[in-house]
C-alpha cells in the first residue's frame, strides 16, 4: 500500500474492534460498563462483583459472586519459585518491570497451552485476576529486604492487597477508597494496552503473554504513569498558594505547557472518575487531615478551570488518584502496577471477547521507502 489518503496515525478514530465491555461518550463524561455507569459502580459496587460483570456481561447472583470470590481467594498465593524468581530481580528496578516478567513467568507456573480449553481459560482468568496483587506486593516488599507474607482468604480484593502491602489490615475507609480506585482503573475502551491486550490474544497466544504484553503497553509513560506525574508536580509546586505563580511561570517559558492531569485524549468534560474518587476520597481524608497535595491539587484545578476549562480541558481520574494512592502510603513507583491489577479485569473481558469469531489483527501499511535496489557486493562498497 503506497497511497496515504487513508493512513491515520496512532490509529487515530479507526475502529479496532467490535465490542460490548464498556461505553464512553467523553463529550458527557459518561463512562459505563455493561451499560452500568462506572461512578454508581464505584459507589455501590466491589472490584470482585465488577470483575465478573466486565468478564462475564452481566451482574452476578448471590452465588455466582461468592463462588467468584471463592475462587479468587483460592488463587492468591503463588509458587515458591515464582517468590525466588521475584527476591532476584535488581532491588532498583522499576515495579512495572517486575511485573511485567512475573506475569509472563506465572504462566509457566500454572500452564495453559492452548485457549480451546474453557475450563482452563477460566482457571488463568481467576488466577490473573487473585495473584497480580501478590506479585506487585511481593516486589514492592523484598525490594526492601523484608519477607513475603501469605495472602488472607479472610480479607476481600482491596484489604488483601493493602496487607500484603504493608502487613496490617486497613481502616474501613482506607480499604473503601482502594477498592473503588481499582473499580474506576478496570477498564476504558479501546485504549493502547487493551488493543495490545487483544492483537497478542489474537494469535492465540497464551492468556498470561496476552496480559504481559497489556502491562508492556501500560508501562509507557504516555499511557499508565499520568498519576505518578501529577503527584511529582504538585510536590514541585509546594502548597496551595504556589500554584498560580508556579503555574504563570510554566507557561511564560512554554505557552503550550500541559499540566499532568489535566487533559484526556477523549474527555471533553471533567472524568466522571475524577468526580466520584474525590468524594470517596474525602471520607477517607475525614479519618485524619487533608493532605497537602491533595489541598494543592484542588487549586490547581480551580486555576486551571479559567484557563483551560473554555478549551474542553478538565481534569481526568489520574490527577487526584496519585494523591489518594500516596495518602495511603503506597510508593510513588507502585501507582502504575496498582493499575495494572485494575486493568486486568478490563483486559481479560476484551480477551474472552476477542477469542469470540478470533480473527488474528494484520494491518496494513503506508510504504515510504524504496524498490528495486541493486544489492552491492562487499568489496565493491566505498
Amino acid at each position: 500500500m503506497t497511497a496515504d489518503a487513508d493512513y491515520k496515525p496512532g490509529l487515530e478514530d479507526v475502529p479496532a474492534a467490535k465490542s460490548a465491555v464498556s461505553f464512553l461518550d467523553g463529550k458527557k463524561a459518561v463512562l459505563e460498563y455493561r451499560g452500568i455507569p462506572v461512578e454508581v459502580l464505584a459507589r455501590e459496587s466491589s472490584f470482585e462483583e465488577v470483575s465478573w460483570l466486565l468478564i462475564k456481561g452481566s451482574l452476578p447472583t448471590q452465588k455466582e459472586l461468592a463462588d467468584f470470590d471463592a475462587e479468587l481467594r483460592q488463587r492468591r498465593a503463588i509458587h515458591y519459585r515464582l517468590k525466588d524468581l521475584i527476591r532476584c530481580m535488581p532491588a532498583d528496578g522499576h515495579p512495572m518491570d517486575a511485573l511485567h516478567a512475573s506475569v509472563a513467568a506465572l504462566g509457566m507456573f500454572y500452564p495453559c497451552p492452548t485457549v480451546a480449553d474453557p475450563a482452563k481459560n477460566w482457571d488463568a482468568t481467576c488466577r490473573l485476576l487473585a495473584a497480580l496483587p501478590t506479585v506487585v506486593a511481593a516486589f514492592a516488599r523484598s525490594r526492601r529486604g523484608e519477607e513475603i507474607p501469605e495472602p488472607r482468604a479472610d480479607l476481600d480484593h482491596a484489604g488483601n492487597f493493602y496487607y500484603l502491602l504493608f502487613g496490617k489490615e486497613p481502616t474501613p475507609a482506607v480499604r473503601r477508597v482502594l477498592d473503588a480506585c481499582l473499580i474506576l482503573h478496570a477498564e476504558h475502551t479501546m485504549n493502547a494496552s487493551t488493543f495490545a491486550a487483544r492483537v497478542t490474544g489474537s494469535t492465540l497466544a497464551t492468556p498470561y503473554q496476552t496480559i504481559a504484553s497489556a502491562v508492556g503497553a501500560l508501562s509507557g509513560p504516555l499511557h499508565g504513569g499520568a498519576n505518578e506525574e501529577a503527584l511529582r508536580q504538585f510536590d514541585e509546586i509546594g502548597g496551595p498558594g504556589n500554584v498560580k505563580p508556579w503555574l504563570d511561570a510554566k507557561r511564560t517559558a512554554d505557552p503550550k505547557y500541559k499540566v499532568m492531569g489535566i487533559g484526556h485524549r477523549v474527555y471533553k468534560v471533567k472524568d466522571a472518575r475524577a468526580t466520584v474518587l474525590q468524594e470517596i476520597a474525602e471520607h477517607m481524608f475525614a479519618e485524619s487531615s487533608r493532605p497537602k497535595a491533595y489541598e494543592t491539587a484542588l487549586e490547581l484545578e480551580r486555576v486551571c478551570a479559567g484557563i483551560y476549562g473554555p478549551k474542553g480541558i478538565y481534569p481526568n481520574v489520574d490527577f487526584y488518584s496519585g494523591v489518594v494512592y500516596s495518602a495511603i502510603g503506597i510508593p510513588t513507583d507502585v501507582f502504575t502496577p496498582i493499575f495494572a491489577i485494575a486493568r486486568t479485569a478490563g483486559w481479560l473481558a476484551h480477551w474472552h471477547e476477542q477469542l469470540v469469531g478470533n480473527r488474528i489483527f494484520r494491518p496494513e501499511q503506508v510504504f515510504t521507502g524504496t524498490t528495486d535496489v541493486r544489492y552491492v557486493p562487499l568489496a565493491e562498497r566505498p
